[in-house]
């Protein structure tokens, strides 16, 4: 049974830091992929980040969205089979729902959530102005 694990959120200020980590489990997490997405009330699903798990070497892909570049970090950790969201210079527009996806499919573009198989049940983030 696969399972992703969210933890982190919380409420913070604006200018603020947050990470998120994700942990999986039941499925493969090698040479796979990990997205971060986020919703916020009355607005769709957006893609965060991504990144391309464990495949071995040094260097790993990874993918921001346009409103996060430079001010949001996505990692993993091997070993542990999780991922991981640094979030700093926090904004009141980063609030939303954050969830963790995994297991894209081959070729899909990484910031499109249909494309993933596996959701966490999201982590609440709150930016206050």
């Amino acid at each position: 049974q696969v399972q992703l694990v969210e933890s982190g959120g919380g409420s913070v200020q604006a200018g603020g830091s947050l990470r998120l980590s994700c942990v999986a489990s039941g499925y493969t997490y090698s040479n796979n992929f990990m997205g971060w997405f986020r919703q916020a009330p009355g607005k769709e699903r957006e893609g965060v980040a991504a990144i391309h798990t464990g495949d071995g070497s040094t260097y790993y892909a990874t993918y921001y969205a346009d409103s996060v570049k430079g001010r949001f970090t996505i990692s993993q950790d091997e070993a542990k089979n999780t991922v991981y969201l640094q979030m700093n210079s926090l904004k009141p527009e980063d609030t939303a729902m954050y969830y963790c996806a995994a297991d894209k499919a081959d070729g899909g573009a990484w910031s499109e959530d249909y494309e993933y198989n596996y959701w966490g049940q999201g982590t609440q983030v709150t930016v206050s102005s």
